[in-house]
């Protein structure tokens, strides 16, 4: 009866040890990136890039607000982002917003591009 009580006991052990090592899926990759990028470009309906368009970035858990305002190219950037927060993107130009974009956290891109586009004359 004592043999079988300590089988079990070394038994149980083992499955323990094993069952540890093994990584659950929740748990991330250690060479994953840390921290996410949003990038993208604001245009019109046709296509053409808008230069000094005003890009805001809110962090949904804080309701911090960044902004970029996009060069010739109307491209912005926002980097450092965290993993496990929604940002929502959008952009103003002379007087007209884009529709609001949102970066989930279940998104798992290291880079996210979120074109921006302004229904606006140029």
């Amino acid at each position: 009866m004592m043999k079988q009580s300590f089988r079990s006991a070394i038994a149980i052990a083992f499955a323990a040890l094993l069952l540890g090592s093994v990584p659950s899926p929740a748990q991330k990759d250690k060479n994953a990136p840390q921290t996410r990028t949003v990038v993208g470009m604001v245009a019109n309906k046709g296509d053409q890039p808008l230069e000094k368009a005003l890009v805001y970035l809110k962090n949904d858990k804080t309701l911090m607000v960044q902004t970029f305002i996009t060069g010739p190219d109307g491209k912005f950037r926002f980097n450092s982002l965290s993993q496990n927060t929604d940002y929502d993107v959008f952009a103003e130009y002379q007087g007209k917003r884009s529709n609001t974009r949102t970066l989930s956290a279940f998104d798992t891109r290291a880079e996210a591009y979120m074109p921006l586009t302004i229904d606006v004359q140029r």
